[in-house]
């Protein structure tokens, strides 16, 4: 996701040993990838995420204000927000292989849409 920032000009999110608070959320989006593949319900599941943390829609990312231009519904995202989700189920759906991990071991700890 990094990568694909950088390309895009945006800021890049920080590295992992560094990223805190991100390191849960970015977990929670890699399980919940592994047993649904498809970008909205990706995206749909992250707003949940992100307004269970206290996060509301705001026409600028701000960590403190918890606000961000993302928490609307998926079909209003700019395409470069809508490949995002494409971008990491893709990964995690290749690499989980090479882990021992299926959709259904994801399935066990996470929930559905």
């Amino acid at each position: 996701m990094r990568a694909y920032q950088q390309a895009l000009g945006e800021n890049v999110v920080p590295a992992w040993v560094d990223s805190g608070w991100m390191q849960d959320s970015s977990r929670e989006g890699v399980e919940f990838a592994l047993g649904n593949p498809l970008p909205g319900a990706q995206h749909e599941q992250w707003c949940r995420t992100k307004e269970r943390d206290g996060w509301v829609w705001g026409a600028v990312k701000d960590e403190t204000a918890k606000t961000h231009p993302s928490l609307r519904p998926f079909d209003d995202l700019p395409e470069s927000e809508k490949i995002k989700d494409g971008i990491l189920i893709g990964v995690v759906q290749a690499l989980a292989p090479l882990y021992g991990l299926s959709p259904r071991d994801a399935a066990e700890h996470s929930e559905g849409p």
